[in-house]
């Protein structure tokens, strides 16, 4: 309960300050925000650790489903077992732009 009294307070301060700020300073940050996801080096830094996390979750998902595979109930095992032979059947097609 004390988590969600301090979100919401940090909530109203954050509208009331933001109110206060005006849409000139939104505009502002708005085109600044957009200056650095535009960034070439922000680009690739996301893309690099986009492509980790996808073989991260893959290496997972391949070690968890084979360790809980005869712990499941008959049919959640049989769509594991279907993903874990799509997942070795497909190539990773989402790769790293050179944008």
């Amino acid at each position: 309960m004390r988590y969600r009294l301090t979100f919401i307070a940090g909530l109203a301060v954050g509208y009331v300050l933001g109110t206060r700020a005006g849409r000139e300073r939104y505009e502002q940050l708005r085109k600044g925000a957009l200056r650095i996801a535009q960034n070439p080096a922000v680009r690739n830094t996301a893309e690099s650790a986009a492509l980790t996390g996808r073989q991260t979750a893959t290496k997972v998902f391949g070690t968890v489903s084979a360790k809980v595979e005869g712990r499941l109930p008959a049919p959640v095992a049989e769509r594991v077992r279907s993903l874990r032979e799509q997942r070795a059947n497909d190539e990773d097609d989402w790769g790293t732009s050179n944008t």
